[in-house]
């Protein structure tokens, strides 16, 4: 059975083998799910969504998401740690908007793309997209360590 996830007029189906996993974000495959907010310093959009989801650090420590603002060829991490990310190699291999333009990717933890939104997503509805998906299911049954 072919799950997608729909939001906006982006498609992404995360049970196609067709999708790689993302190399330059390869450090937090099977450790951290990354969302990379691409802007500018005068974007709005990337205001509201940097403000949407750093107002639940629960939440995203919680999911083990990581999150990322690319602004030209640099990385900055907003919530938990990134080290020696080139910005423009994250916008090649997530085949992002030109520099300045807003968009929100979501990797998740196997690597590839789960989701791409070119308007602010809120943090429940990021989520409810998370806590949807097979592995994070399967942390779920995991005991405590």
């Amino acid at each position: 059975m072919t799950r997608s996830l729909i939001y906006g007029a982006t498609k992404v189906d995360e049970t196609s083998g067709a999708y790689a996993a993302v190399a330059s974000l390869e450090q937090f495959q099977w450790k951290s799910r990354v969302i990379v907010i691409f802007s500018d310093d005068d974007n709005s959009r990337a205001v509201r969504q940097e403000n949407q989801l750093l107002g639940d650090r629960d939440g995203l420590a919680e999911r083990d998401i990581v999150v990322l603002r690319v602004r030209g060829s640099t990385v900055l991490p907003l919530f938990g740690t990134g080290q020696g990310l080139d910005g423009d190699e994250v916008r090649r291999d997530l085949q992002a908007t030109e520099p300045g333009e807003f968009a929100a990717v979501l990797v998740g933890k196997d690597g590839t793309v789960k989701l791409r939104v070119s308007e602010p997503i809120s943090d429940g509805e990021l989520f409810a997209i998370v806590d949807s998906m097979p592995v994070r299911a399967a942390e779920a049954f995991q005991p405590d360590q």
